[in-house]
């Protein structure tokens, strides 16, 4: 096993760390890590996030719809929000690929969700495990091809005990049998169902991957430092939840947002308005709710077992979810409410409380992050940034600008679109469609192309720049599509 090296000259844990020799006190213990990682969340339906925003932007579907989410907004007021944190690819597989391995979809080589992770991928459990952590994963996984549920895959990435781990599914309702975890509800040929009649707080999905993400942190010694992802498959689709969060809401309360009704002649491909689309909340705010109670009951067994201060306990998800906005559902799509997703953590040890983060960052870089957080060795192929530092209240060094890039059927396709994002604006790029750039200070419904304002032309070339620096860095296909290149080179001259 590789020691953990615990004086370094940088990072927030080092920090602390050198403090404590300073003044002649003992190596503290290195840190745990709990990571709550939800499906397909839309950032608005928590309250630290519309908190963030203006009434119109963060009551998207009128002030009635809201749901409150007091144990989320917890770890943000004691830890910190990032308020621009974006998926890589926002689509499950490679989001969940990239969060994993601190590379672009395109590496690992997951461009859609039917790609299974290759076995050369390295994660930050792999790292963890090298330094004598003890590591789990439960729920859902979604980086193995095509199996489903498929409990406990063979190749677990570092997950040591990945037992409750299920390759794919939006299944509601699971139990423990002598053969193993599966799933409970069935239909009349006595196979998996999504059904989520007879569902209760054991055996509903989110209430029981949070019972065996107790069962983890209990089972461990006093003395040996953990990591533990639970990956919930809600707020996914299909919106149904357990009694009573069923009928917490009422989709009389909602309204619809106020790009519902967009024009399709005025959008590109990939924000065009979709046949149909619904902007129902009611069941979506049940399951959130259902998720925000049991990350309260995740903290209260972590601090009965005197850990939480010394767990770094990270509340996110795979992708957003657009809920009606533009008149589209689900993801795939540069837009806010789809590419950009919920990141709030809290370590008191390294992180001061209230922290907000407004710096552009991406999945790519909760790797390098996290192992430099806890001073674990990083593999050499992270293609993210360190930015532990920011969160111990330090500058951001790098330039403040992240990538997303849309699904291919392989890593070699170049067809769809690719994004450079900063926090206040988002060039985008596609075979398809003339070039878009979005003010999203002036502009946050994302209505308007301002790629030809006068006013936005250092903007242009300063984004087209580090797009064309990220495709040869990262390797992206997309940039060297020949309409996508010559909309590029364009941008540069």
């Amino acid at each position: 096993m590789i020691r953990r090296e615990f004086i370094k000259k940088s990072g927030v844990a080092a920090t602390a760390v050198a403090s404590s020799a300073a003044l002649g006190q003992s190596q503290p213990k290195p840190p745990n890590v709990v990571i709550v990682h939800c499906d397909e969340l839309n950032f608005r339906t928590i309250g630290c996030y519309r908190d963030t925003l203006s009434p119109e932007q963060g009551l998207m579907w009128g002030p009635d719809a809201a749901c409150e989410t007091p144990h989320i907004d917890s770890i943000a007021k004691e830890g910190a929000i990032c308020t621009k944190f974006y998926a890589a690819t926002p689509v499950c597989s490679p989001s969940r690929s990239s969060l994993l391995s601190g590379q672009y979809p395109q590496h690992t080589p997951v461009t859609n969700n039917s790609v299974h992770m290759s076995d050369d991928v390295v994660t930050f459990a792999h790292q963890f495990g090298k330094a004598d952590y003890r590591t789990g994963y439960a729920g859902k996984w979604h980086l193995d091809g095509e199996g489903k549920p498929q409990w406990a895959p063979e190749r677990n990435f570092g997950f040591d005990d990945n037992r409750y781990m299920f390759n794919r599914g939006h299944w509601k309702q699971f139990e423990l049998t002598p053969e193993g975890p599966r799933v409970k509800a069935r239909d009349k040929k006595g196979e998996p169902s999504y059904s989520v009649a007879g569902a209760d707080e054991k055996s509903f999905a989110t209430d029981w991957l949070t019972d065996r993400t107790i069962d983890f942190i209990q089972e461990g010694k006093a003395d040996e430092p953990f990591v533990y992802m639970v990956s919930i498959p809600d707020p996914h689709g299909p919106d149904t939840v357990r009694a009573p969060y069923d009928s917490m809401y009422d989709d009389a309360d909602v309204q619809k947002p106020r790009t519902f009704d967009k024009d399709p002649d005025s959008a590109p491909s990939w924000a065009k308005p979709e046949p149909k689309c619904h902007f129902k909340m009611a069941q979506y705010n049940g399951m959130m709710k259902c998720i925000d109670d049991n990350v309260g009951r995740l903290i209260a067994a972590m601090k009965e077992a005197g850990v939480y201060d010394n767990t770094i306990f990270i509340f996110t998800a795979d992708h957003g979810d657009m809920r009606g906005e533009h008149h589209r559902q689900n993801k795939g799509v540069p837009m806010e409410a789809s590419g950009k997703i919920p990141f709030v953590i809290r370590w008191p040890k390294g992180i001061p409380a209230g922290t907000q983060i407004d710096h552009a960052m991406n999945t790519t870089d909760f790797m390098p992050t996290i192992l430099a957080m806890c001073n674990v060795e990083e593999t050499g192929k992270e293609q993210g940034r360190d930015l532990s530092e920011i969160f111990g209240g330090g500058k951001l060094k790098a330039k403040d600008v992240t990538f997303m890039r849309g699904t291919t059927k392989s890593a070699e396709d170049t067809s769809g679109w690719v994004a450079a994002v900063t926090p206040t604006h988002k060039l985008i790029l596609s075979s398809q469609d003339e070039s878009w750039l979005l003010n999203l200070e002036k502009d946050p419904d994302e209505l308007t192309n301002v790629i030809k304002d006068t006013e936005e032309q250092d903007t242009v070339r300063f984004l087209a720049r580090q797009l064309d620096r990220y495709g040869r860095e990262n390797g992206d296909a997309k940039l060297t599509n020949p309409n996508t290149r010559a909309t590029l080179d364009a941008l540069l001259r």
